[in-house]
């Protein structure tokens, strides 16, 4: 079950969404960390294993689009309204792009920082800046920028989780399982319901 199938995720695409929301929160979190230590030495580290993950979101979230593109795309549930699953792409269209956009404004972001630090991707190799002038108010810019759209990525993200949630324990239609497990189904929601009112 790597690929999708008319009414199912696969493999690859429940591993990307999964990788990909782990590093996310673990950048927010490492994000703040950078700003409440106060070691200069431990300051720059975090910030350091920041770019390393930013760049590696990057590329996952490359792929993930790519993916996405060639592969099949599961069908809309049954008993969703077309309103419903309107708005479900939307909110995953967002994340897409959001995905892409936060650690491309972090890369501007260090591009254009006037300190000219490079970036160490994981101690192994050095990532070049873009070819962008560095200058103070560039570099306020687009620290701005970042933080922005991660913050908004954050809220996009939980309201998707919430929405999620609602359907898995609220509705119980079976939407949740879909990005759990590869190949699951979504039942018809007014049987999961009524299995529930039958005691089932």
């Amino acid at each position: 079950m790597l690929r999708n199938r008319d009414n199912a995720y696969g493999l690859i695409a429940i591993l990307f969404h999964w990788t990909i929301a782990a590093l996310f929160v673990g950048q927010i979190l490492l994000g703040l960390a950078t700003q409440w230590v106060a070691s200069l030495a431990l300051q720059f580290t975090l910030i350091q294993w920041h770019k390393s993950f930013g760049f590696l979101i990057l590329g996952l979230a490359a792929l993930r689009l790519f993916w996405a593109l060639a592969s099949r795309r599961p069908a809309r549930p049954r008993d969703f309204s077309r309103t419903e699953w309107l708005a479900a792409k939307l909110v995953q269209a967002s994340l897409y792009v959001l995905m892409l956009a936060v650690p491309l404004a972090g890369w501007a972001l260090v591009s254009t920082s006037t300190l000219g630090v490079p970036t160490f991707a994981f101690n192994m190799f050095v990532i070049p800046h873009l070819p962008l002038a560095r200058s103070e108010a560039a570099e306020h810019f687009w620290r701005d920028v970042h933080e922005w759209l991660a913050y908004g990525t954050a809220l996009v993200a939980a309201g998707h989780m919430l929405a999620a949630l609602r359907h898995h324990f609220w509705l119980g239609d079976g939407i949740l399982k879909r990005m759990l497990q590869p190949g699951a189904e979504s039942p018809n929601r007014g049987t999961v319901k009524g299995q529930k009112a039958a005691g089932r």
